[in-house]
Parts: structure tokens; C-alpha cells; sequence
């Protein structure tokens, strides 16, 4: 039967790689760590969102809420910062790259419902 780890324990694995330099002696650590930096990356999503509400008062239409060269530049560029840390994860900037499609498209979505709610400043 294969269960959990159990997050207090010591490691049962280690990295062949003799250079490797662990985070945390416990899952446990690790775990907090990772809780903590959930709770700044969703702050900051939220930071990002206001901007994106925002944004819709600069917006003619649906194409531009849309924005696809916009977005084709925001994956580009989050694929290349991510690039930066492929060392440590392998595989890092596709894995940022879909997050990022996701995040965008259900921003878009709510930049859509915003835009319902504004209306066309008259000259």
C-alpha cells in the first residue's frame, strides 16, 4: 500500500549529483517554505489583476481586451525569465509558459466582464 510521506522524517532519497545542496532537512521545511511563497505569488496575481482591470479603460473593443500580440510578448518574455533558472528545474520555462496561457486567458475572461461594465468617453 503506498502512502504518504510523512513530512517529518529525514530524506530517503538523494540526488546522485554530489554538487546538489539541499533546501530543507524535512518535507515539513519545505512545505512552509512553499506555503509561504504561495501566499506572495498570490498577493502579487492579485497586484497583476488590478492592473489588468485597470487596463480595460485604455480598450476599444474585444480584439484589444484580447490583445494576442500583447500576449504572444508576455509568453515570450516569461519563457526567457524562466530560462534563467532551467539549471535548477529542467523543463522550467514550458512549465511557466502554460501556467502563464492559463493565468492569461482567465484574465482576459474577467478583462471581458470589466469591460461590460465601462463605457466609451465622448470628445
Amino acid at each position: 500500500m503506498t502512502t504518504e510521506p510523512v513530512p517529518a522524517a529525514p530524506p530517503v532519497r538523494r540526488f546522485k549529483d554530489p554538487s546538489y545542496v539541499p533546501a530543507a532537512a524535512t518535507l515539513s521545511e519545505l512545505r512552509q517554505r512553499i506555503d509561504s511563497l504561495d501566499e506572495q505569488i498570490v498577493a502579487l496575481l492579485a497586484q497583476r489583476a488590478a492592473c489588468v482591470r485597470d487596463a480595460t479603460r485604455f480598450k476599444r473593443d474585444a480584439f484589444q481586451v484580447a490583445a494576442p500580440a500583447r500576449q504572444a510578448e508576455v509568453f515570450e518574455r516569461v519563457r526567457k525569465l524562466a530560462a534563467r533558472h532551467e539549471a535548477g528545474f529542467p523543463g522550467l520555462p514550458g512549465i511557466v509558459e502554460s501556467t502563464y496561457r492559463t493565468l492569461v486567458a482567465g484574465f482576459i475572461a474577467g478583462e471581458g466582464r470589466f469591460f461590460e461594465d465601462t463605457e466609451l468617453i465622448q470628445p
